[in-house]
């Protein structure tokens, strides 16, 4: 792929000390305070992000764009920990959320910055489920994926899941509390999380007012909406009026494809 194309980030921004070719792809700015937590998304221009009915819909929303597989790699080589919901669990049979999976051309690179970064080869990979509803054979679970779940949640797993991984439960209720959840990774020692959705399960740390970045990709595509078919926007299930605001920390541009990074305001 080429460079990106910086169109916009302000001055004062934390910044990281990239190897050359990350910084030669990313140009600008990129780094974080400690603790943070951030997402990370690809959205259709009319705002879709998850088609249900489409397997691998990530696919067909990011419009095969290769810059953004650079950025999701580059993002998951900057963070502790990868957070995903039991839904994108399901919809990656083959997921493992490393780096290197993103985009593998700059394996080595992404790999440098994390020893730079003091971080471990790999991101832990922590699955979000509130009802424990994940199958055990997924490969994630044999290369010991982290689950945070509720009472209920835990009960219902069992000892169904192989003995590398470890659950945590989070308390009564339907739902993990995004809280709770957050605390549990700081205590494991992770201070950059990245959040990759999906939309239900990052609606909820948007409600709790966890999330402190967002890094968007929006893709020239429209794919519209249909009542028999639902897609689905970046937050589903929590209700936040009057709103969150935001600031706009960078733009970033691939021919059509854009790439946004809003900090997320305190109410």
């Amino acid at each position: 792929m080429k460079p990106l194309e910086l169109l916009y980030e302000p001055e004062g921004l934390p910044a990281f000390e990239l190897p050359e070719e990350l910084a030669l792809l990313y140009p600008g700015s990129l780094g974080f305070e400690s603790p943070r937590l951030f997402a990370n998304f690809v959205a259709t221009a009319d705002g879709v992000v998850a088609i249900p009915s489409v397997e691998q819909s990530n696919k067909l929303i990011a419009a095969e764009s290769a810059a953004d597989r650079f950025v999701m790699g580059l993002l998951r080589a900057c963070a502790d920990a990868v957070v995903v919901g039991s839904g994108t669990l399901a919809a990656s049979p083959g997921g493992r959320w490393t780096p290197k999976q993103a985009y593998p051309d700059a394996a080595a690179a992404y790999g440098a910055l994390r020893e730079a970064l003091g971080l471990s080869p790999d991101p832990e990979v922590v699955i979000q489920t509130g009802s424990g509803a994940v199958d055990p054979a997924h490969p994630l679970f044999e290369d010991g994926a982290l689950v945070l779940t509720t009472d209920v949640g835990r009960t219902l797993l069992g000892n169904r899941l192989p003995k590398a991984s470890s659950v945590v439960a989070l308390g009564p209720g339907a739902v993990v509390d995004p809280i709770a959840a957050v605390g549990a990774l700081r205590a494991r020692g992770h201070r950059l999380i990245l959040h990759e959705g999906g939309p239900h399960a990052i609606g909820s740390f948007f409600e709790a007012g966890v999330v402190d970045e967002l890094f968007l990709t929006i893709a020239p595509l429209l794919v519209g909406r249909a009542m028999l078919d639902p897609r689905l926007a970046l937050v589903e299930g929590a209700d936040l009026l009057p709103g969150r605001r935001t600031r706009l920390l960078g733009t970033r541009r691939d021919t059509d494809h854009l790439f946004v990074r809003y900090e997320i305001l305190a109410s």
